[in-house]
């Protein structure tokens, strides 16, 4: 059984998440009144909180009653994201720390410009901070300054690109970090990271445990290339795809403006070709879509090249789009070298395809022209668009009521258009991915006109 999400596909079963695979741990009984009913009483209607018990199907319910038969009760749900009408921390008392991990992605100050509104404006916590650098902020051998996070220093930084606290990759000892929380009293840390950030957090939330310490952890996970699981999608992602349509749109340029022209555009995707499929159907122009998802060959009579070949005969140009991953079975990738952040190290695959190309035409004497194209660090910086700054703004209010009701181990997303509490463990226990079967890569396959597989 599989459920068609945003145009991918995630191909888990329904009998793979059980619902004790979604329970999100709490750091004790909520007992304190939530200070949203003073600090809101001059709005015209109340607030409007959510349960515990309020919740929101993993499947379609349709489907899960179709396919499994089996009770509502007994089938796996995600809390419901919200405010609580009781809560864990005292805001008085409370302090918060905010830190960005990972490469660049459109949002992630408007995710940290929500955050430090709602706890300060909505919740009435004091003492905000943000830690510099990534886990490096927390390690005192860097010597990385703490920045103060008031609602003035984060007023306009979403409209700019980046992170104000700046990034990095890499493990840092949990160890050490939690020291760090208890040295500086914080009560509650925030996490803006993708999946090896959230290994991390982990490591962090269970370092708390292990101490007896009533410290939430809860993650905002941000992945541009939109590949964690239980998401309708990430934040940035919206962003991303639409600016990687202005790098389409000059390949499609340059390929006309040049006798059997080929634009050649790189996209990010390490693993995942979300952003090569979305980009390319909002401006239609791309020919061929390669991603890490469905292999190509690129010899043979339905090899890429000579697929290629008849396409410049026929039209005269071409626009290629590749996702960053693919095609690494060709480079001879070795998996056992890694970066910072423990993920494999990718060949690049854009200029090896720019010279196939080239040398495979050359060898046949076919004249040809081929242009280049990688975005990949300019889509990554952009400011959000608006409606991804509507999304940031209210999953950092979903990551406040969370960790304010003392959830940890958590990130928040959308799911089924509602937000919700996903658990850490859960988040990161694979990858999504494109499925070749599923619709999104129909609809590339009929946009592009493209083989279905490429021997």
């Amino acid at each position: 059984m599989s459920r068609t999400n945003g145009g991918g596909t995630d191909s888990f079963s329904a009998l793979s998440v059980t619902p004790a695979d979604m329970h999100v741990r709490t750091l004790g009984p909520a007992r304190v009144d939530s200070p949203l009913v003073t600090l809101l009483s001059d709005t015209q209607q109340g607030v409007q909180y959510v349960a515990d018990t309020d919740r929101v199907m993993l499947h379609d319910t349709t489907e899960v009653l179709e396919h499994c038969k089996r009770p509502l009760g007994e089938l796996a749900s995600f809390e419901l994201a919200g405010p609580r009408r009781k809560v864990f921390f005292d805001a008085s008392k409370t302090r918060a720390g905010i830190v960005t991990c990972g490469g660049l992605c459109p949002g992630l100050n408007d995710v940290i410009r929500g955050l430090v509104l709602s706890l300060s404006l909505i919740y009435g916590v004091k003492h905000v901070y943000g830690f510099k650098n990534g886990y490096a902020g927390f390690i005192p051998s860097f010597g990385y300054d703490v920045l103060d996070l008031e609602p003035e220093t984060v007023s306009e930084i979403n409209e700019r690109g980046g992170t104000i606290l700046g990034s990095s990759r890499g493990e840092q000892d949990p160890v050490a970090i939690v020291d760090c929380l208890e040295r500086m009293s914080i009560n509650i840390l925030f996490v803006i990271g993708g999946d090896g950030t959230m290994r991390g957090a982990l490591a962090v939330a269970e370092e708390v445990e292990k101490r007896g310490l009533k410290i939430s952890v809860v993650g905002v996970p941000k992945t541009i290339d939109n590949d964690i699981m239980f998401l309708d999608q990430s934040f940035g992602f919206q962003t991303a795809y639409s600016a990687a349509t202005g790098a389409i749109r000059a390949a499609h340029q340059e390929a006309k403006g040049a006798h059997n022209g080929v634009g050649l555009v790189k996209l990010m995707g390490r693993h995942s070709g979300f952003i090569a499929c979305y980009a390319s159907l909002a401006m239609s122009d791309a020919n061929f879509v390669l991603i890490p998802e469905v292999p190509f060959a690129l010899e043979g009579e339905r090899g890429f090249l000579n697929v290629l070949h008849k396409r410049l005969i026929k039209r005269k140009h071409a626009v290629i789009v590749i996702a960053e991953g693919a095609g690494q079975e060709m480079l001879h990738a070795d998996a056992t070298k890694t970066d910072a952040s423990g993920n494999m190290k990718l060949q690049d695959v854009g200029p090896f395809l720019r010279d196939a190309i080239c040398a495979h035409f050359k060898k046949i004497s076919f004249e040809c022209s081929v242009k280049y194209i990688d975005p990949s660090y300019i889509i990554r910086s952009v400011a959000a668009s608006p409606p991804d700054s509507v999304f940031c703004l209210r999953l950092a209010h979903a990551a406040v009521h969370a960790a304010m009701s003392g959830r940890t181990e958590m990130v928040v997303g959308s799911w089924h258009g509602r937000f919700v509490h996903v658990p850490m463990a859960l988040a990161i226990r694979q990858r999504q991915t494109v499925n070749p079967d599923g619709d999104l890569w129909q609809s590339v396959l009929e946009s592009t006109g493209q083989p279905r597989e490429w021997k």
